[in-house]
């Protein structure tokens, strides 16, 4: 039987209502009522505790007499402090994200020979498989390019000649093949997005094994392969401090459960990119952009306080932007005094300024939402939770800067994030060994079956 399209949308609405009857917000009473840890928070925000990890560490406050007590926020990979290891790359002259990369699914530094064969690993092993480019990438173009990594991640599998084998040695291969194609993955995404969404030239620059991961994502990016020292510096930074963030942060646990299923590394890294996709997780760098944008367009004078002050209190109420009441960029589950990924990266960004005073206004702009916000927050919401800005309030800024198109901020954070997911799997498949598997409670009764020319 042949459907018109407005039958079709007709009953499309039907089976909408229906749905909407049933899918309705929990009362909040209903999750205290039944001890239920809504997001896996208890009520002072603190996280339930649902593993153990030595891959990394995020320290945002102090249990104290059974107090949360906010605290200077530090970041730690394997036990480093992060601040050290990007200060220190800094200081030998050197790119630091492979040192990273290294120190996360290996549990310490390399020495110099390491790194270098550990680096040059990478770099042979960034071609994708023959006839990937065109089969998996470019036949099926995405507008959106977290959509194509995942499907790229998912597409592996069948060019792996042992995908399912869920030993170390095999994992840690899969892994590292993932960390090299991943800036591979998303530069021909975006590549093929712009060329037949946009409507411009395809550029496919082959991968070069000899440059850092972040010059090597700079040059398949741009069009005439140019960049400059201090760019891939920046972008290397970048990496750097998104590499990883414990084990509960929403992306790596859902590595966790799905490796804990004991299925294969693919299923599982896909799954992580589409929960980083999200705009309560890594896609809020994006959101962080377009908020800025509308702030920009209805804030007159961006250096009046009172005026700023007045449209950011309009988001907050709901009534700008995309009606969350979010400001995007501030506040986070742990850090409470300071988020150290954002301090790094607010000094780079401070950095870059002045090699680009372009930006400067929009650079002070930042730094008045950080310094107005949690004021304006404790006075509408009547809550004096602690806050301050995270990482997505400077990292899509930083990308501006370096000439980065919006669609590519959450995908560098992929790029990035892909150690920290990888280090989180072997974990979970060689140190835990059972699956997840928590508690749900029903709250609706047991009914009877009715006929159904009875109902």
């Amino acid at each position: 039987m042949n459907i018109t399209d407005e039958q079709k949308a007709k009953l499309q609405r039907r089976f909408e209502k229906e749905a909407a009857d049933i899918y309705k917000p929990f009362s909040k009473d209903l999750f205290k009522e039944y001890e239920v840890k809504r997001g896996l928070r208890n009520d002072d925000g603190t996280g339930v505790m649902a593993g153990l990890t030595s891959v990394g560490s995020v320290i945002g406050y102090e249990m104290i007499d059974g107090k949360k007590v906010p605290i200077e926020g530090h970041l730690r990979y394997r036990g480093y402090d992060l601040a050290d290891l990007v200060r220190n790359a800094e200081k030998e002259q050197r790119f630091g994200y492979e040192e990273v990369a290294y120190l996360l699914l290996f549990g310490e530094l390399p020495n110099k020979e390491t790194l270098a064969d550990f680096s040059h690993l990478l770099g042979i092993m960034r071609p994708l498989p023959e006839g990937f480019t065109e089969d998996m990438i470019l036949k099926a173009p995405s507008s959106n390019i977290m959509n194509k990594i995942a499907r790229a991640v998912l597409a592996s599998y069948s060019y792996d000649s042992n995908p399912d084998d869920i030993s170390v040695g095999n994992i840690l291969r899969q892994s590292i093949e993932l960390i090299a194609r991943f800036p591979v993955m998303a530069a021909y995404g975006y590549q093929a997005k712009s060329h037949y969404h946009d409507g411009n030239s395809l550029y496919l620059h082959t991968p070069q094994k000899d440059l850092s991961t972040a010059e090597n994502f700079l040059y398949m990016l741009r069009p005439d392969n140019k960049f400059t020292k201090e760019e891939a510096e920046m972008l290397d930074v970048l990496l750097m401090v998104h590499a990883e963030h414990g084990g509960g942060n929403n992306s790596a646990f859902t590595t966790r459960v799905v490796s804990s299923s004991d299925t294969d590394t693919y299923s599982a890294i896909a799954a992580a990119v589409g929960s980083l996709k999200g705009p309560k997780h890594g896609g809020a760098n994006a959101k962080v952009i377009g908020m800025m944008e509308e702030i920009k367009a209805n804030v007159r004078d961006w250096a009046d306080d009172e005026e700023l002050s007045a449209y950011l209190t309009k988001i907050l109420k709901r009534e700008a932007y995309d009606g969350s009441g979010l400001i995007y960029g501030m506040g986070h589950a742990i850090y409470t005094y300071s988020d150290p990924r954002c301090v790094l990266l607010k000094e780079k960004a401070e950095g870059l300024v002045k090699l680009n005073p372009e930006y400067e206004k929009e650079f002070n702009l930042y730094k008045s939402i950080e310094r107005l916000t949690p004021e304006l927050f404790s006075r509408v919401r009547n809550n004096n939770k602690v806050m301050c800005a995270n990482v997505d309030m400077y990292s899509g800024f930083v990308y501006k800067m370096l000439g980065i198109p919006s669609e590519m901020y959450t995908p560098l954070f992929a790029i990035s994030r892909i150690v920290g997911w990888s280090a989180h799997r072997l974990e979970e498949v060689i140190g835990c060994g059972r699956i997840i598997r928590p508690a749900y409670k029903s709250i609706i009764g047991t009914k009877e079956y009715v006929g159904i020319n009875d109902r």
